[in-house]
């Protein structure tokens, strides 16, 4: 994939000055400032960034982590074992190639805003859309972690207490009354600080649960015996999808091909790749690849350990939802259902800073930082999606056909074509290797991106409601 391919010539490129004849300095006046005097001039000087390697890793990973996990060790239980693990190294390794391709353009031109790539490639109308496709992705993606809190939190505190979770439940026990709660009491504030850095440390607790959870799915692989007594199927069901206890190291079944659109969204992060970037200290393309691919592969083994064990417990038994497999009253497991939450609440700053910048992009491009615009965008973004979790009964189905198209979009077909139009001719050929390479990862996201709502479409058909691949 040629990951770090021709950084050197990027490199020597903007340090010899701009990169089209017809791009004047008075252009890009507004992206690279003087330094001040005595200070030295660095590659990107539109923000000084403070935030250390470890807390930009952290803050990346959290964004890649998505509730999504809790669903791998089944798409393993439809694919094999090996078949699983090949296809997730492909996704990490195309998520770590579209994150050189961001890095490029933004490297050539001088910019570290999605946003204004899009400027760049297409004009505002390029600016809009890549815009538009942040939000959309990340309010989904926010929708979704608040639904999960509705729908898990009362049913992890009522099991504490030995209260069953009923229509004349006490407020504690009422999913919409909880998610206000968490979100004023928990999201808000963490969402009110200035900087992404600043949440490095909340990252690392996320990353901390998720890590508590994959060690808690590992020590409990070795108390479950087998056969298994407790799973509720039918012998139809177990013979379809091979559910004895026999390992599967390749196998495919009419559930397989979901896989595929699972995993591509298994890596996306791309929203918030770019305001980590700005925020690295001593930035360069270089150190925040080292972010970007020690994130992934970090997630990488996160995702292929928790799967793999998670399925060497239940075999062809898994469900969707891995956690619901275990008993709801063991004491160990709700503690997990407890990190989960934790993870999940502590990822939804995260995704709000993209939403907040590419607002801010399009509204008010030239005003300076004001809290009182900072801190009214997030209350804003916050009360839009609790409404949406607490009203619209059926949002996730509504946001699993937006992340269909929206999170293609951002891994594949927006870094290669803007890949394509902002590398010009005369350094880049049509022709080039490396745009052919571009063009070829936009096809791939059409035809995932086509399979994706083809899949949701014939749930809905069938079902009446989709599966989702989800983040």
């Amino acid at each position: 994939m040629e990951l770090m391919m021709g950084e050197s010539r990027i490199n020597g490129l903007v340090s010899r000055g701009p990169p089209e004849p017809e791009q004047s300095q008075a252009e890009l006046a507004g992206f690279l400032a003087r330094p001040p005097p005595g200070k030295k001039a660095v590659q990107f000087s539109d923000f000084e960034g403070k935030t250390s390697l470890g807390m930009s890793i952290f803050n990346l990973s959290n964004a890649i982590m998505g509730s999504g996990i809790l669903g791998l060790a089944y798409a393993m239980a439809n694919t094999g074992i090996l078949f699983f693990l090949a296809l997730l190294l492909c996704m990490a390794l195309l998520s770590a190639y579209s994150i050189h391709l961001l890095l490029t353009c933004a490297g050539f031109v001088g910019i570290r805003a999605y946003e204004e790539l899009g400027r760049r490639a297409f004009g505002t109308s390029g600016k809009v859309a890549a815009a538009g496709v942040i939000c959309l992705h990340n309010i989904g993606a926010m929708a979704s972690y608040l639904y999960i809190i509705k729908s898990e939190l009362p049913l992890v505190i009522g099991t504490f207490l030995g209260s069953q979770v009923t229509d004349s439940r006490p407020w504690f026990l009422d999913g919409n009354v909880l998610i206000i709660l968490v979100s004023i009491g928990i999201i808000l504030p963490l969402a009110l600080m200035r900087h992404l850095g600043y949440l490095g440390y909340t990252s690392g607790l996320s990353l901390t649960c998720m890590a508590f959870f994959l060690a808690s799915v590992i020590y409990k692989k070795f108390s479950i015996k087998c056969p298994l007594p407790d799973v509720n199927r039918t012998m139809e069901t177990f013979k379809s999808r091979n559910a004895t206890c026999e390992v599967q190291l390749f196998t495919i079944n009419s559930q397989t091909a979901y896989t595929i659109p699972i995993l591509a969204f298994a890596f996306v992060c791309h929203p918030e790749v770019l305001p980590i970037y700005t925020e690295l200290r001593r930035p360069s393309q270089r150190r925040m690849q080292a972010v970007a691919n020690m994130s992934i592969g970090a997630m990488f083994l996160m995702y292929g350990l928790t799967a793999t064990f998670g399925y060497l417990s239940f075999f062809g038994h898994v469900e969707a939802e891995m956690l619901h497999m275990y008993s709801q009253t063991d004491l160990l497991i709700l503690c997990v259902r407890l990190a989960v939450l934790m993870a999940v609440t502590l990822t939804v700053p995260v995704v709000l800073f993209p939403i907040r910048r590419a607002i801010q992009q399009l509204l008010f491009p030239t005003k300076a930082f004001s809290w009182a615009r900072h801190g009214t965008i997030a209350l804003g973004l916050l009360t839009l999606v609790n409404v949406l979790v607490i009203f619209v009964p059926n949002i996730r189905d509504i946001f699993g056909v937006i992340g269909a198209t929206s999170a293609p979009s951002l891994i594949f077909i927006l870094p290669s074509i803007f890949y394509i139009r902002i590398i010009p001719r005369d350094h880049e050929p049509l022709a080039s290797r490396p745009k052919i390479q571009a063009a070829t990862f936009a096809s791939l996201g059409m035809v995932i991106m086509a399979m994706s709502l083809g899949f949701i479409f014939t749930d809905w058909a069938v079902t009446g409601q989709s599966k989702g691949a989800g983040h």
